[in-house]
């Protein structure tokens, strides 16, 4: 016996109602569910769909669904800082080493001045506005696609909302950097740590906020064949 498509159609409010919001992640369960409803119609063909569709419930135990999507959400993650990762290590690569180390001196020669104090604080602060306007852009992104399409997918929550938690980060430690002493920033290795730390966050930033968005379209056909359709 076969399920029906209002059943089918069923099993996804079912997943909705057990707290799974991604589509992505809904198809999957809805999948498995159907399968397993199946094979209990073959063994007990007189129970109604309900009756089996919880029979397929229980066996993913006390927590429902709440394990799969842990583990879901654990691997993508990990799919978007492989991304992430790939896009970084282009920036030392030509051609666009020459912006990194545009960047690293920059901000080296900055840092190497007697207001280097004011420099790095400001260069934090210009991140800071840069993060927040993105973050307020990417949100408002990510609600116009989620009405155009009717759908959440997972990877696509991550890459228009992760982002924005640099942001927050960044702010939290933010006051840090005023108590740093004018004295430090004499001794040349600090200087230099404090550069590379600072190019290797810029770079960062800005590929969460505006690279891997700009490619959204690309990334989703890849991971999820269905999302073209």
């Amino acid at each position: 016996m076969k399920l029906t498509q209002p059943q089918i159609q069923n099993l996804y409010a079912f997943t909705r109602q057990h707290y799974v919001e991604h589509y992505d992640l809904q198809t999957e369960l809805v999948d498995h569910l159907a399968n397993d409803i199946e094979s209990v119609w073959q063994t007990q063909p007189d129970i109604s769909f309900e009756e089996a569709r919880d029979q397929a419930f229980k066996k993913f135990g006390v927590f429902g669904f709440m394990d799969v999507l842990e583990r879901r959400q654990k691997a993508m993650n990990k799919r978007y800082f492989k991304y992430l990762w790939t896009e970084l290590k282009q920036w030392f690569t030509f051609p666009k080493l020459i912006t990194t180390l545009a960047l690293f001196f920059g901000i080296y020669l900055g840092l190497s001045t007697i207001f280097a104090k004011s420099f790095l604080i400001g260069l934090f602060v210009i991140i800071c506005v840069f993060t927040i306007y993105k973050s307020i852009q990417l949100k408002k992104q990510f609600k116009q696609r989620k009405a155009l399409s009717n759908k959440k997918w997972m990877l696509e929550e991550i890459i228009f909302k992760q982002a924005g938690g640099s942001a927050i980060v960044l702010l939290t430690q933010l006051p840090q950097w005023y108590n740093f002493s004018g004295n430090i920033f004499s001794y040349p290795y600090i200087v230099l740590g404090l550069s590379i730390f600072s190019t290797l966050f810029c770079l960062w930033m800005y590929i969460s906020f505006e690279v891997i968005p700009n490619k959204a379209e690309q990334l989703l056909n890849q991971t999820y064949p269905e999302f073209c359709l």
